[in-house]
């Protein structure tokens, strides 16, 4: 019997996921959860084959949690509903054994389940495309920047927080504006956010 925990925080889709899971008789849901903090506890406690997990949720993200469980026995899905390059690119950093999109066919779901399971790894095929479309241009220290602009941080307190001049932050931002092909700081957030950069 495959064991599985769910962590989800849309109650409607939360419940929908268990009894369709339930349905299956190889597979029995013995956890569910609403947040990524909630899900490790469940994982400690019950020790599942396999948690599937949603990204954005309150607390801890399902990458925050699927980092925290690299070292677990417990295999990760991610499904979501974004496909972006920067959540796949720190899932499959973080060892996720599929990451799947929320508007797949639901018996998909239980045989990539199966699939992953024999040792496989899944990913949406969509995905796999937008990987190789667009790597983070920025540096670290250029994400660090934006991140700390993002925080609401104006250039004065960004100098102050990373030991460097008000000038080199703002050499900083115009060089960032040129790589997001952006023309404010406003837009580079967005379009950073928009691919899942932001750690």
């Amino acid at each position: 019997m495959i064991r599985i925990v769910i962590a989800e925080d849309q109650r409607m889709v939360l419940g929908a996921l268990g009894s369709l899971l339930d349905l299956e008789e190889d597979m029995k849901v013995v956890g569910k959860a609403n947040n990524g903090e909630e899900a490790l506890n469940l994982i400690e406690q019950l020790q599942p084959d396999i948690c599937i997990m949603d990204i954005e949720m309150p607390v801890k993200s399902g990458l925050d949690a699927a980092e925290q469980l690299k070292e677990n026995n417990c295999k990760v899905i991610i499904l979501t509903t974004f496909a972006r390059s920067g959540y796949f690119e720190r899932a499959r950093k973080a060892g996720v054994s599929g990451y799947l999109l929320k508007d797949s066919p639901s018996e998909e779901l239980a045989n990539s389940i199966r699939i992953i399971m024999d040792g496989r790894r899944i990913y949406a095929p969509e995905l796999v495309d937008i990987a190789y479309e667009g790597e983070n241009p920025l540096t670290e220290r250029e994400s660090q920047v934006l991140a700390l602009i993002a925080n609401g941080k104006n250039t004065k307190e960004i100098a102050k927080e990373l030991f460097i001049t008000t000038g080199t932050v703002r050499n900083y931002i115009s060089v960032i504006l040129d790589k997001l092909d952006v023309g404010n700081r406003i837009e580079a957030i967005a379009r950073f956010k928009e691919k899942g950069w932001f750690k």
